[in-house]
């Protein structure tokens, strides 16, 4: 890899950012089904958790298919690369469910790249993708 690799503060705010866009998605999602179902949904629900969880999913996915950034990558300069192969949709899952993993964990899989040589956490070792940081453009 000749680009530099993401380091974890550049990561946990570009996190920050995403975090962000992604309540301003949820709010739009739920609303997209309270409004057809009469303005409720039950405390708890299993399935609207899923479907939060699918909508960060295609968010996210989307993004890492397209260009290999999310708007909060682009603000700090971050891109989401693959070694030898095309990222797919599978590709995403797999971070994005490693990357729940790690969270639940107390963010040890995050914290992974403190210690690992490429800086690389669980969902990038299990997704054989890494986050490397774009050079400085002029303007």
């Amino acid at each position: 890899m000749d680009k530099q690799p993401c380091g974890l503060a550049r990561r946990l705010a570009a996190m920050l950012y995403d975090g962000l866009l992604l309540i301003a998605l949820w709010m739009i999602a739920t609303a997209i089904i309270i409004i057809p179902m009469g303005g409720e949904i039950e405390a708890g629900s299993l399935l609207y958790q899923l479907y939060l969880l699918l909508v960060a999913w295609i968010y996210l996915g989307f993004c890492w298919l397209h260009g290999g950034q999310t708007l909060g990558m682009k603000a700090w300069r971050i891109r989401l690369v693959s070694d030898h192969r095309p990222v797919t949709w599978m590709t995403t899952l797999v971070r994005f469910v490693v990357a729940i993993a790690s969270l639940l964990c107390f963010g040890i899989g995050l914290f992974w790249s403190l210690f690992h040589p490429r800086r690389a956490t669980w969902h990038d070792l299990a997704s054989r993708t890494w986050l490397v940081v774009d050079p400085k453009t002029p303007t």
